[in-house]
């Protein structure tokens, strides 16, 4: 079954798009804030040598004859203020407060603020209109007082450089966010194409009747897809086992299964003929069909994939007892005497209850089915400084040292458990189950019997 498709996502080339248009865009904002301010110094600064130029040619005119102050304003000074724009020209030359040429209303500088023959630069509002004042102090012999040379000129010819400089400046950014754009996205259509391999390399796998669990055939991959490509095929290799699992428990189980429903028809037709004894083998195979079934429900809930199951604080001793409460009847039947040996005080361990009631079940079960007629099992709790335990012990034949690799193994029976009745599935429960809650277990022959140990680890007791 294909996977839905959520309308309503960003694609990843779009969000790609704008992560890197974004920024380009602040950029050239930036760089349009700073431009305009580095065209205005420029455009200021050239201004102001061509006003400071023709101050200092006028300055240089201004002489003293016969203790009286002369000038001779040169054509050339006010030629180098013509432009294209038509700015306006004002001047002023003062002895003191006493004009002597030129705009008498032009504004006046702070003579004591002047620098002597050093041009100042300022601006001022004349006439209505926003001008650029150059002016300069100057000492001539014999005169009492500080001559003023002022030069002004209108800003229009400033204001359209500084515009022109502007917008050749916002014309080179508009263009190069254009060619970003029209970059960008064949550029990222071409980093995206390994993903879009990926992307195809799972998709043909719908396409095919049987799941195919192998690896992804992607080719090559850049480094940040590699842990991707690794990840999923890690998935499809935990899909593989766990189908092939899947797939081995049911033929397994199947196999198992059909034994006890070929002896429920024999006896069935036998009963139909009227064999006495039939109903009493019904009734045996309906025993034995309906403990297979549960052990297998039970190792498919110790087997349960997904999350870790919740743990939670169980007393062994309470766990303990309700599985001998459970399992009373069938040790009376076998002649096994069943004994707790449990520490007054209570010992608790982080686990599953249902898991830790099917593992010691399990462990009583084997030890009363396997075990010798009048013998005894023993179940036994015991806390020491690195671990909680229990343990169930018997007195019956035990297992071979030969066949202790095989024990665990699904649906496999033993030398040691021929002729009598079981599935092969309980300790493979108790691995399973113990496996899922963090805990060990340890098998050991103690001659004659067995003993089983679940061991919690303090850290989880």
């Amino acid at each position: 079954m294909r996977a839905e498709v959520r309308p309503g996502g960003l694609a990843l080339r779009s969000r790609l798009f704008a992560v890197m248009l974004g920024p380009l865009l602040g950029v050239a904002v930036l760089l349009g804030i700073v431009g305009a301010t580095l065209i205005g110094d420029a455009v200021r600064n050239a201004g102001d040598r061509v006003l400071g130029g023709a101050l200092g040619a006028i300055a240089e005119t201004v002489q003293v004859e016969r203790g009286e102050v002369t000038l001779d304003l040169p054509a050339a000074a006010f030629g180098m203020l013509e432009t294209t724009a038509r700015d306006s020209i004002y001047y002023r030359i003062a002895v003191g407060d006493r004009v002597l040429t030129g705009y008498p209303d032009l504004p006046p500088p702070d003579i004591d603020a002047l620098t002597l023959d050093t041009p100042s630069f300022r601006f001022a509002r004349y006439r209505g209109q926003d001008i650029r004042i150059a002016e300069m102090r100057r000492d001539l012999p014999r005169i009492g007082q500080p001559v003023v040379v002022q030069i002004a000129e209108t800003l229009d010819n400033r204001h359209a450089t500084w515009w022109r400089l502007m917008t050749a400046l916002m014309v080179g950014e508009l263009l190069l966010i254009a060619v970003a754009m029209i970059v960008l996205r064949p550029a990222l259509g071409w980093s995206l194409r390994p993903l879009d391999r990926l992307r195809g390399a799972v998709t043909a796998r719908d396409t095919r009747a049987a799941p195919d669990l192998s690896p992804l055939e992607t080719g090559p991959l850049p480094i940040e897809l590699k842990p991707l490509a690794a990840a999923f095929d890690s998935l499809l290799g935990r899909l593989d086992v766990a189908t092939a699992g899947v797939r081995r428990f049911t033929a397994d189980a199947s196999h198992q299964m059909r034994t006890p429903l070929s002896v429920l028809k024999v006896q069935v037709a036998l009963a139909r003929r009227g064999n006495p004894d039939a109903l009493d083998e019904i009734a045996e195979a309906a025993n034995r069909l309906e403990h297979l079934v549960t052990q297998l429900l039970a190792l498919a809930r110790a087997d349960e994939a997904g999350a870790s199951p919740e743990l939670e604080q169980v007393s062994l001793r309470e766990v303990a007892s309700a599985v001998i409460n459970r399992r009373i009847g069938q040790a009376i039947d076998a002649g096994v005497e069943i004994t707790l040996d449990a520490p007054e005080q209570e010992i608790s361990v982080s686990a599953h209850r249902t898991l830790l009631f099917e593992i010691v079940s399990n462990l009583l079960d084997n030890a009363i089915r396997y075990n010798r007629r009048g013998g005894l099992v023993v179940i036994s709790i015991q806390q020491t400084a690195e671990a909680a335990l229990i343990a169930v012990s018997d007195d019956g034949p035990g297992i071979p040292e030969t066949d202790l690799s095989r024990l665990g193994g699904r649906f496999v029976r033993l030398e040691s458990s021929r002729g009598r009745e079981g599935s092969g599935l309980g300790f493979a429960i108790v691995q399973s189950a113990s496996q899922r809650i963090g805990a060990d277990v340890a098998v050991e022959n103690t001659s004659p019997g067995l003993r089983v140990t679940v061991r919690f680890p303090t850290s989880r007791a």
